[in-house]
């Protein structure tokens, strides 16, 4: 047997081995498929399973163009075209990625993704906002299939959009808007309640955090556009879907639940429990994420997050602290908890998730993964630079990724 038929035939469960050793998706999982035929049939497109978390990284141009008239976008539209189909050439922006491998964190890039906005990703898709057409997609980074969900024109506080300005209601009032920085900024987090898993787009269902208010608006199968929850709660921060009922939490902390059985659309009610506590951290926000548990448990976490002045009229958000609190199944109340045990939680712009730190290299119990979801950092205050890293529950430290590197939105994580 010739050398080259010996590694085509290479064991399956060699093969597999040597994957887990690549954290690139782009420059050494791809790579590798294209050794031979042999290779690309047995490599999946979707490394892993998708079982472990991979962290998107938006490398590229935008950022800039929220004035941006239509006109002048279809005016470098067929040059943008050309652009977004190549991978990174040497002469664009590249992050050093050392740091994410030494933790056993997989990382791809999507150069088609810039100038868009990612406001999602569950069950390995990305939900992503087209800023310049006001549309919002479902995109699965691996395998490249698309759906399109109701554009941004069909969410309840839109009024009207003609062109470069748009017609909105915000908090009682008619308000005119520029429609691309509208776009940008209209949605804050998007989730589905499973895989979709036909061509006709008709299997799940999609929640939205929308609007000034940050308001909640489902849509169902078939739908043509965004509806409102028949009971209405604003300053949401984070929403997810969890044993068929959807649960959402505001900035102080109050969690509500929703029965998605009702054919004409959730219906909420306040959560029994009293919100949790939270430590006082000096000159400080929070943020709020919630994560259903194998066990039936809610755990919610509490973010403190700070603004660090960086000169020039920049600032920094940089989160300083963690607090995480348990609401075991069938008990109302929330109880602090200090010892996740073998289990991480991976938080951000993704549905927010529990897993077992065994299940992938390099990777120890007790902490929190985490990518900021600050929307803040699209204003011209701000720095590109976003707050990505590890935090340790046991002693409280935090190991900073990513930290020279500018990113277009959000990095996120895509997990299955």
């Amino acid at each position: 047997m010739g050398e080259v038929d010996r590694w085509s035939s290479i064991h399956q469960d060699l093969l597999n081995k040597i994957t887990n050793r690549f954290h690139s998706y782009d420059n050494d999982y791809l790579q590798l498929r294209l050794v031979c035929k042999q290779w690309n049939l047995k490599l999946p497109k979707i490394p892993n399973g998708n079982k472990v978390p991979w962290l998107l990284l938006p490398i590229g141009g935008g950022g800039g163009a929220a004035k941006e008239s239509f006109e002048e976008f279809h005016s470098r539209e067929e040059e943008d075209i050309y652009h977004i189909m190549q991978l990174p050439t040497i002469d664009e922006q590249i992050p050093n990625t050392g740091g994410l491998e030494e933790e056993g964190i997989y990382h791809l890039i999507l150069p088609e993704l810039q100038d868009n906005n990612i406001c999602g990703s569950c069950h390995g898709w990305l939900i992503i906002v087209m800023v310049y057409e006001g549309t919002i997609r479902m995109l699965n980074p691996f395998t490249k299939v698309q759906f399109e969900l109701p554009p941004i024109s069909s969410l309840p506080n839109v009024i009207d959009i003609n062109g470069d300005e748009c017609t909105i209601y915000f908090g009682g009032q008619i308000i005119t808007r520029n429609t691309i920085l509208m776009h940008k900024t209209q949605i804050w987090k998007a989730v589905i309640n499973s895989t979709p898993t036909n061509d006709n787009n008709n299997d799940f269902i999609a929640v939205v955090i929308y609007g000034g208010l940050c308001s909640l608006a489902f849509y169902k199968p078939n739908d043509k556009r965004w509806h409102r929850f028949s009971t209405r709660y604003t300053d949401i921060c984070d929403v997810m879907f969890f044993q068929e009922k959807i649960y959402a939490v505001d900035y102080e902390g109050q969690l509500y639940e929703f029965d998605t059985k009702n054919k004409s659309g959730p219906v909420g009610r306040i959560y029994e429990a009293t919100p949790p506590p939270s430590d006082i951290v000096f000159g400080s926000f929070k943020c709020y994420y919630l994560i259903g548990c194998d066990n039936g448990s809610l755990l919610m976490l509490i973010r403190h997050i700070r603004h660090r002045y960086l000169g020039n009229k920049k600032y920094f958000v940089e989160t300083v602290k963690f607090c995480v609190y348990e609401s075991k199944k069938n008990e109302k109340a929330w109880s602090r908890i200090y010892d996740l045990g073998n289990y991480i939680l991976v938080i951000g712009l993704n549905s927010s998730v529990q897993m077992f730190s065994s299940n992938f290299l390099n990777c120890k119990g007790n902490q929190i993964y985490f990518t900021d979801n600050m929307r803040l950092v699209h204003s011209s205050y701000f720095a590109s630079h976003h707050d990505v890293g590890i935090f340790n529950l046991e002693d409280g430290t935090f190991k900073r990724l990513l930290t020279d590197v500018k990113f277009f939105c959000s990095p996120v994580w895509i997990l299955s």
